[in-house]
């Protein structure tokens, strides 16, 4: 798969998951999860995507500090509601970092390891997601504004607009990842954790 370089240069999650353990799929139950990893997942990128692993990424830092965040015993709650916007995606994206699902994901073994009832929608905060940990309650709010920085919507006109081109249709492609590129180079501008 070829992938814009960048996406090297972004920052790992590494997260301890007990499951994992258990089961022998990783070696002391570490997960290291890339952007290209969410990529993957998402296939593709873009602010949404780059913007909610970065709130993952920052958010789990915050919470957890010097300790690995525990995927699987984490709560995360979004602001919006599934209907709206592309908040499926986002919580899509959240869910593969943290292992929370709402209640359709891995029922446990044993009454351990469940990892349903770890995920909500449409909760009463001011930012865009609240992590919470399960062992101390302790909980971190994260907000993501990417137009503090880019404007997606005018990039995408370059490909979709009225005044598009043959020219501005295959730049588009590196307009829009180099777009995603300046979202990570000013993570703590367009990142607010309260």
């Amino acid at each position: 798969m070829e992938y814009p370089k960048f996406y090297n240069e972004v920052e790992h999650i590494i997260l301890r998951d007990e499951l994992s353990s258990f089961l022998g799929s990783s070696e002391e139950g570490m997960i290291d999860i890339s952007y290209l990893d969410i990529v993957k997942m998402a296939g593709h990128s873009c602010v949404l995507v780059s913007g909610t692993y970065l709130m993952a990424l920052k958010g789990l830092k915050k919470l957890y500090g010097t300790e690995l965040p525990r995927r699987g015993e984490i709560r995360v709650e979004l602001r919006e509601s599934l209907q709206v916007g592309n908040t499926g995606a986002a919580a899509q994206v959240l869910s593969n970092i943290t292992g929370a699902t709402a209640d359709s994901g891995f029922r446990g073994i044993n009454g351990k390891y469940d990892r349903r009832g770890l995920l909500f929608y449409g909760v009463e905060i001011s930012s865009n997601v609240r992590f919470t940990r399960l062992d101390t309650f302790e909980s971190v709010e994260v907000s993501y504004d990417p137009t503090k920085v880019v404007n997606s919507g005018a990039v995408m006109q370059m490909a979709l607009g009225p005044d598009a081109t043959e020219e501005s249709k295959k730049l588009f492609p590196l307009k829009w990842q180099a777009m995603v590129k300046t979202i990570f180079d000013n993570a703590d501008s367009v990142i607010e954790i309260e």
